[in-house]
């Protein structure tokens, strides 16, 4: 069996006007305050893709789907993780784990982890104790700190049998 790591991170800036959106739930900040990006802005999603890509070489989410083409404007980011995952089980992979932390101030992540972690798991195909969700501030260091923006550090593990 052959093994394969790769790590991912992501960030996106929080503006007025946007849907703020981590691991495919639709949450609220209490300013109101969204995830700015050419997609749905999601950085869990973001991030994991970009992990699961580096695992095997090939390169990252924006070679994939740049954001200057138009047919990922709003894109669902969970639909482009379908697209990652079906590249990565083309060249005989599968995910065996995916850990990932998510650096917000706020709004309170941990209502919603179940949440996320069973909506990637699902559009991975595989269980949802394979799929690690962590939340975190930055203590106010930093442009997370700061509430300027969201980030997320996600790691894969994939086999080839």
């Amino acid at each position: 069996m052959q093994l394969r790591i790769g790590n991912g991170y992501d960030i996106h800036r929080l503006v007025p006007g946007r849907p703020l959106i981590l691991g495919g739930v639709a949450l609220e900040h209490p300013d109101g305050l969204g995830l700015d990006g050419h997609s749905d802005a999601d950085v869990l999603v973001h991030a994991l893709m970009d992990a699961l890509l580096g695992a095997l070489s090939l390169g990252d989410i924006g070679l994939h789907f740049p954001p200057e083409d138009p047919r990922w404007k709003g894109a669902d980011s969970l639909v482009l993780l379908e697209q990652v995952v079906a590249l990565v089980q083309q060249r005989g992979w599968q995910v065996v784990n995916l850990d990932t932390v998510v650096v917000a101030e706020r709004p309170r992540l941990k209502p919603h982890i179940e949440a996320m972690r069973s909506n990637i798991a699902r559009r991975l195909g595989i269980e949802a104790d394979r799929v690690g969700v962590k939340a975190t501030t930055n203590e106010g260091l930093g442009p997370t700190g700061r509430e300027e923006g969201i980030a997320c550090h996600a790691v894969a593990l994939l086999q080839q049998p």
